[in-house]
C-alpha cells in the first residue's frame, strides 16, 4: 500500500499463526519485548498470547485473571509486562511468563470521579487510581504513567516501585483536561504524549505533567507509541454517521479509521487506511499498536466492540494486523 513517498508499509497477511480453537475477537493491545517477540492483551478465554517474530505462537497466560474488558499492555524496560484491565480497576505488573509482580489500583474499586458507569459526561471531577484505566508507559528514569480513562480523567504517575506521585486531568477540553485519555507515550526527553480521544487531539506535558502543546491533526487518537528515531505512530479510530465529537459536532458523514506516523514536530509523515474497513491494510476498529526493532507495525483491534456487534463489519473481520516496512 502507498502511505508516503519516503515511508512505504504493506500488510503482512497471514503472519498471525494462530493455534486450533484459539479466537480473539477483540485484540485490546499489543507490545514487543526486546527480542521482538509479539505480546497481544485479548478479550477472551485466553488474555494474553505471545508470538515469536515469525508469527509463530509460543505460549497463553492469564486465562481466569483478567475481566472481559482487558485494555492496554505495555513491555517495560526490564522485560516486564504491564496489563491495564478497565474491568476491574487495575494495572498489573508480570514476569513474561506470567507471574504477578506487582498491582496498582483496588481491585474491582473504582475511584470516586462521579461517573455513572456509562456516559463520559456524567464524569464530575478528576480522583484518584483508577476508575477503568486504560494504558500504561514507562518514562526514561523508571516513572510509571497511566492513562485513566473511561471512568476519569486523569493521568496518574508512581515511582518505579509502584508509589503514586503525583495526578492531572479534569474533566473537559480546556489544556490538561480530557474526554477519555485513551492511549498515553513517553518520548526518549520524557516528555508525556496522551490520546485525549474523544478531543480529537494528543496533548503533550512534561515529565511532571505540565501542560505544554498538543497535536490536533489526528482523529480519535487511540494508541501512540514510539520508534527510536522519535517518530509517533498513532492508531486513529472511526467517526461513523450518528457520532457526535466533542471537536467536530455531529458526525453527518463517516470518516474512516487510519494509522499515521508523525515527526517529533507533529507533521504527518505517512497515513494510511480506507472506508472499506476489512481490507487487508484498513481498520475496523484500531486500538492498540507496537513497532518492533525493524519499524515494522503490529495493529491490534477491538473488532467485535466496535464493529461487529453494531452491524458495522461482518464476524471474520480482522482484529490484529502487522505491516511491513519496505526496504
Amino acid at each position: 500500500m502507498a502511505t508516503s513517498d519516503k515511508i512505504q508499509y504493506s500488510v503482512v497477511e497471514g503472519w498471525e499463526q494462530l493455534p486450533k480453537d484459539y479466537v480473539h475477537r477483540d485484540v485490546a493491545g499489543v507490545a514487543v519485548d526486546g527480542e521482538d517477540r509479539v505480546y497481544l492483551i485479548c478479550r477472551g478465554d485466553h488474555p494474553v498470547m505471545v508470538y515469536d517474530q515469525k508469527g509463530k505462537f509460543l505460549r497463553s497466560w492469564g486465562e481466569g485473571n483478567f475481566t472481559y474488558r482487558t485494555h492496554g499492555i505495555y513491555v517495560g524496560p526490564n522485560g516486564t509486562i504491564f496489563c491495564t484491565d478497565d474491568g476491574n480497576h487495575t494495572v498489573r505488573q508480570f514476569t513474561p511468563e506470567g507471574k504477578l509482580l506487582m498491582t496498582l489500583g483496588v481491585m474491582n474499586t473504582p475511584s470516586d470521579s462521579g461517573y455513572d458507569g456509562k456516559n463520559l459526561d456524567s464524569i464530575k471531577r478528576g480522583a484518584g487510581p483508577f476508575n477503568r484505566p486504560t494504558n500504561i508507559a514507562v518514562g526514561p528514569k523508571g516513572d510509571l504513567y497511566v492513562s485513566d480513562g473511561y471512568g476519569n480523567a486523569r493521568v496518574h504517575q508512581f515511582s518505579p516501585t509502584g508509589q503514586l506521585k503525583r495526578s492531572w486531568g479534569s474533566p473537559g477540553r480546556g489544556p490538561g483536561q480530557f474526554h477519555l485519555p485513551h492511549g498515553i507515550a513517553v518520548a526518549s526527553d520524557g516528555r508525556v504524549f496522551v490520546c485525549d480521544r474523544e478531543s480529537d487531539r494528543i496533548q503533550i506535558f512534561s515529565p511532571d505533567g505540565e501542560y505544554l502543546s498538543e497535536w490536533t491533526d489526528t482523529q480519535r487518537p487511540t494508541h501512540l507509541v514510539f520508534d527510536s528515531a522519535g517518530r509517533a505512530y498513532v492508531t486513529e479510530l472511526w467517526w461513523h454517521e450518528g457520532d457526535t465529537s466533542y471537536t467536530l459536532g455531529p458526525i453527518k458523514k463517516a470518516r474512516h479509521a487510519r494509522l499515521s506516523i508523525f515527526d517529533k514536530d507533529g507533521r504527518v509523515l505517512a497515513r494510511w487506511g480506507t472506508p472499506e474497513a476489512c481490507a487487508p491494510g484498513s481498520f475496523a476498529a484500531p486500538h492498540g499498536l507496537a513497532v518492533d526493532s525493524k519499524n515494522d507495525v503490529y495493529v491490534s483491534e477491538v473488532t467485535w466492540t466496535f464493529a461487529v456487534s453494531r452491524g458495522r463489519a461482518p464476524a471474520d473481520c480482522h482484529t490484529f494486523q502487522k505491516f511491513s516496512l519496505s526496504r
